[in-house]
C-alpha cells in the first residue's frame, strides 16, 4: 500500500490469533518432523563420506587398509565411520583439504565437536543438521521484516518453511546443506538491514554471515554475488556509500575465507575430478522436466522416483497432475511479488533467485550437464521462491479490501499447501529411503536378501578410493554375520565353499567388471544367478553341480 506522499509502506499489524494459532502448530510438526526417526532412513553414499571425514580418514587410507582380497567383517568398515583416539580435529580437516576441499569445513568441524560429546550413532550425526536447521526459522523471520517489514509475511514463512518436504529432508541429512540454508538466510538478513541502519557495526556483521556462508558451502559465492547485483542495482549503478560499504564488508568476508580458498585452487585438479558426474549429459527435455519435479518438492513430495514405477497409483496421479499447478502458482506467486512491491523488494527476491539458478541452468543448457538438476544447489533460488509464496498468500488470505469469496479461496489454497507439506513429511518420516539418497534408493531391499542368508559372504570391487562409499553404507546395515570381500579388477578372489551363500554385489559408482565375473565362474565352477536387478545388481554364486540339481 502506498501513504499519502506515494510511498511504499507496510502494514505492521501482527496477524490474527488463529494464523498464529496454526503457525505455532506447524512449527512444532516442523520441529517434530525434523527429529524423528533419524535413524530410519539408509545411511547413504554422500553421509558416508561425512562420517569418514569427521572421524579424521582419507578415503584413499580406508581404500588401502580394506581392499586387499581380504574377507572383512562388517565391524571393520564402520571403523571407518566413528571417531578413533588416534585421529584428531587436525585430521578431519586434512582431509577435507587433500581428498574434498570444495566442501569447507565449518559444518564439519561443528560435526566433530558433535559426535565427541554424543556418538558417533547414525542418529546423532544426523542430529546436527536437525539441531542448525532450527536456526532456520528465526532467520527466515527477520528476513521477512527486513524486506517486508510484514509480521503477518514472517508468519506465513515460517509456517511453510516448517513443513516445506525438501528442508525437512535435508534437516535429517548428515551434509552441510542445512546449516547453508541458515547462512543464506542470515546474510541476506543482516545485508538488509545493513543498508537500513547504515553503521560499521552491521556491515561487519554482514562480513562475518559472508565468511560463515563460503565456509559452509563454496555456491555461497554465488549469493554474495546475488547480494552485489541487487545493491549495485538499487544503487543505479552508481559508486554511492552502500555499494562501497558491501564491497568493503563483503571483501573481508572473502579475505577471512583466503586461507581454505588457496586449498581449493590448489585442488582444483582434485575438485573436477571428484564432481565430474556434474558433466554428465542428459537430454535437454529430461532436464527440464527434472526441473519442475524438484521444484514441487517446496510443496508436495510423495517420492515420485519410487513412485513412478507403481502403475495405476493414485500417488503418481496426484504428482504428476499437481505439477504443472504448482509451477502455474510459483510463477503467478513471482509475477504478483514484482507487481505489487518496489524495486527494493522485488529485486532482491528474483536476484537470490536468478543468479543462482542462471549459474547452474546455461552451462546445462549450453555445455550439457545436471548442475541445475541437484536440488541442494538451488537452495538459494527455492529459499526466494518461498519469500515470494509468503508474500502472496500474505496479502491474500487477511485483508479485508480483498473480496471475500477470493480470501477464502486463498485461505483454501494455504491450507492445501501446508496439508500436502504435512502429509508429505508424515511419508518420508516412516521410509527407509527416499529421492534424495538416489545412489541408495534400492539398497534396503538388497540388504535383506543379504541379511536372510545364513552364512553370507559379500565379494565387491573397490577400483578407486571414491568408490568406498557404496560398501560404507552397506556397513550400517548389514548384519554381523556378514563376511565382506573387496577385490581389485585385477584380482580373482579365492571365495572359500564354506560360505552358504556368496553374492556379487554391482554398486552403481564401481561397477565389477566382466572380466572379473567371467573369471569367477571359470576359475572356481560357479554359475552366476541373478538375485536383485534394480538398478542395483546383485547376483548369487551357486556351484555348477547344485545349479544342476
Amino acid at each position: 500500500m502506498k501513504d499519502m506522499k506515494g510511498n511504499f509502506t507496510y502494514s505492521k499489524v501482527l496477524p490474527p490469533t488463529w494464523l498464529r494459532f496454526l503457525a505455532i502448530v506447524l512449527l512444532v510438526l516442523g520441529v517434530f518432523f525434523r527429529v524423528v526417526n533419524l535413524d530410519r532412513k539408509v545411511y547413504w553414499f554422500d553421509e558416508t563420506f561425512t562420517s569418514l571425514r569427521v572421524a579424521g580418514y582419507t578415503a584413499s587410507e580406508a581404500n588401502r587398509q580394506i581392499c586387499n582380497d581380504q574377507k572383512i567383517g562388517v565391524q571393520d568398515l564402520q571403523k571407518y565411520q566413528r571417531l578413533a583416539p588416534e585421529k584428531t580435529l587436525t585430521d578431519t580437516i586434512k582431509s577435507l583439504a587433500v581428498e574434498d576441499s570444495q566442501h569447507p569445513p565449518l559444518y564439519y568441524v561443528i560435526a566433530r565437536f558433535w559426535v565427541q560429546w554424543f556418538g558417533s550413532s547414525v542418529a546423532v550425526t544426523r542430529s546436527v543438521s536437525a539441531l542448525l536447521s532450527l536456526l532456520t526459522f528465526p532467520c527466515i523471520y527477520w528476513l521477512c521484516l527486513e524486506l517486508f517489514q510484514s509480521p503477518l509475511v514472517g508468519w506465513i514463512a515460517v509456517a511453510l518453511l516448517s513443513v516445506t518436504p525438501f528442508h525437512v529432508l535435508y534437516a535429517q541429512e548428515a551434509r552441510e546443506y542445512s546449516l547453508w540454508t541458515v547462512t543464506i538466510l542470515l546474510s541476506s538478513a543482516t545485508l538488509l538491514r545493513a543498508m537500513r541502519v547504515k553503521t560499521k557495526l552491521s556491515w561487519g556483521v554482514y562480513a562475518i554471515s559472508v565468511a560463515l556462508g563460503l565456509y559452509t558451502f563454496l555456491f555461497s559465492g554465488l549469493v554474495m554475488i546475488a547480494h552485489g547485483v541487487y545493491i549495485v542495482a538499487i544503487e543505479s549503478f552508481r559508486l554511492s556509500k552502500k555499494v562501497i560499504a558491501y564491497v568493503l564488508a563483503s571483501s573481508v568476508g572473502l579475505l577471512a575465507f583466503t586461507p581454505w580458498l588457496v586449498v581449493v585452487v590448489t585442488n582444483l585438479a582434485q575438485i573436477q575430478n571428484t564432481t565430474s558426474w556434474t558433466d554428465d549429459k542428459i537430454p535437454r527435455l529430461i532436464l527440464i522436466k527434472n526441473w519442475a519435479i524438484n521444484l514441487s518438492y517446496l510443496f508436495i513430495d510423495f517420492d515420485y522416483d519410487l513412485i513412478r514405477g507403481s502403475e495405476g497409483s493414485w500417488l503418481k496421479l496426484v504428482v504428476k497432475y499437481l505439477i504443472p499447478f504448482i509451477l502455474i502458482f510459483v510463477g503467478y506467486s513471482i509475477y504478483f511479488l514484482c507487481r505489487r512491491t518496489p524495486k527494493q523488494v522485488w529485486l532482491f527476491v528474483l536476484t537470490l533467485i536468478g543468479v543462482t539458478a542462471l549459474s547452474l541452468v546455461i552451462p546445462d543448457l549450453v555445455f550439457g550437464g545436471v548442475r541445475s538438476q541437484t536440488p541442494r544447489y538451488l537452495i538459494p533460488a527455492y529459499l526466494g521462491i518461498q519469500l515470494a509464496v509468503s508474500y502472496l498468500l500474505a496479502t491474500q488470505i487477511i485483508p479485508t479490501s480483498v473480496n471475500i469469496w477470493r480470501r477464502k479461496l486463498w485461505q483454501l489454497i494455504m491450507v492445501m499447501l501446508l496439508t500436502a507439506g504435512v502429509l508429505s513429511c508424515v511419508m518420508s518420516s516412516q521410509a527407509k529411503t527416499w529421492w534424495l539418497k538416489y545412489l541408495n534408493i534400492y539398497t534396503p531391499q538388497m540388504v535383506h536378501i543379504i541379511n536372510q542368508a545364513n552364512n553370507p559372504v559379500l565379494i565387491s570391487s573397490c577400483q578407486t578410493p571414491w568408490t568406498i562409499g557404496d560398501e560404507l553404507s552397506l556397513g550400517h546395515q548389514l548384519s554381523s554375520k556378514v563376511q565382506i570381500q573387496l577385490v581389485n579388477e585385477s584380482n580373482v578372489p579365492q571365495t572359500s565353499y564354506d560360505y552358504n551363500d556368496v553374492f556379487l554385489y554391482n554398486p552403481p559408482h564401481n561397477p565389477l567388471p566382466q572380466k572379473l565375473r567371467d573369471e569367477l565362474e571359470k576359475q572356481h565352477k560357479f554359475k552366476i544367478e541373478k538375485v536383485y536387478f534394480d538398478r542395483l545388481k546383485l547376483w548369487k554364486l551357486v556351484k555348477k553341480e547344485e545349479a544342476r540339481r
